[in-house]
């Protein structure tokens, strides 16, 4: 691994790729991530990186999130129930022991759960091989005893990382990675046991940074989203796209922003070559479809 170029996957340009189709012809394979976070009020410190702009402990920034669990997602569950969009849960695995309310809500559902790490308020920076392990080990552990369902997916908390972590998680049996945006269609990821594949998350359209960054109006934010699908279903039409859309529901749960996100989840769903999906899925079926052909072709 380089500073340079970590290599983490190869150079794919666009034009003239494989074709890739998705179930039943869709151009779009369309996947919701609603991000079920648990954030600490007084954290552990870690030396890189503090977990609150403020002095811990931020009772305000604590609470700002806190609505999110205790009203913001089960708002955003009924707009996405109205548009028959399952979700696929960024989970904060000690949600299962905080608020196992809201993992009973999501598994009435049907809704994928895959992994954010612990704490979204613990972070990887500075970790050796067995606490990096540990925290893997630990979230394939609880989210299976929380739900039944085997880890898919991974996206790491706070978007931390170690130069291993790729490597721990193929080797873990994860099948996705959202830690990588580097592409709108899934690509292998260079791992030397097991396979692994980026899974296309996106950052652009993530209400964090819309709302909080890019200090997008809801109206804005809509029609962000319906641009971004707007184009996708466009290429789509040669070679099959994947659109997501990361929420957090302390910030598009609040009832002012909930009406720009139901009509773009209605402006998407209205369109019937649109595969409406888990992360879960879609790596499933381009495992089966597609990992051999690009593969080959990268």
């Amino acid at each position: 691994m380089s500073l340079r170029d970590p290599q983490l996957y190869d150079y794919w340009p666009y034009e003239n790729r494989p074709k890739i189709t998705w179930k039943n012809g869709a151009k779009v394979a369309f996947w919701v991530a609603p991000n079920i976070e648990f954030y600490e009020l007084n954290p552990p410190k870690n030396p890189q990186r503090t977990p609150w702009p403020k002095p811990n402990p931020d009772v305000q920034g604590y609470s700002m999130r806190d609505y999110g669990n205790r009203v913001g997602h089960f708002r955003m569950m009924e707009a996405m129930d109205k548009h028959n969009v399952r979700g696929s849960i960024s989970l904060s695995v000690a949600l299962c022991q905080h608020h196992p309310e809201i993992i009973k809500e999501c598994l009435a559902r049907n809704w994928e759960f895959f992994s954010h790490g612990i704490y979204n308020t613990r972070y990887c920076y500075g970790m050796d091989e067995a606490q990096e392990r540990a925290i893997i080990e630990d979230a394939i552990r609880t989210v299976r005893e929380a739900t039944g369902q085997t880890v898919a997916g991974w996206l790491a908390p706070a978007l931390t990382h170690t130069e291993r972590t790729f490597e721990l998680i193929a080797e873990y049996g994860i099948k996705y990675t959202c830690d990588l945006f580097q592409d709108d269609q899934p690509q292998p990821i260079n791992v030397k046991n097991g396979r692994l594949i980026s899974m296309p998350y996106s950052l652009e359209i993530n209400d964090v940074i819309c709302y909080n960054s890019y200090l997008h109006t809801p109206r804005h934010y809509g029609d962000v989203i319906k641009r971004q699908f707007d184009q996708l279903y466009l290429e789509g039409q040669d070679s099959g796209t994947v659109m997501c859309i990361p929420l957090h529901a302390y910030l598009v749960g609040h009832p002012h922003r909930m009406k720009a996100f139901e009509e773009a989840l209605a402006y998407i769903t209205s369109h019937d070559d649109v595969w409406v999906t888990t992360a879960a899925e879609i790596a499933d079926y381009f495992y089966e479809h597609h990992y051999n052909t690009v593969k080959a072709s990268i």
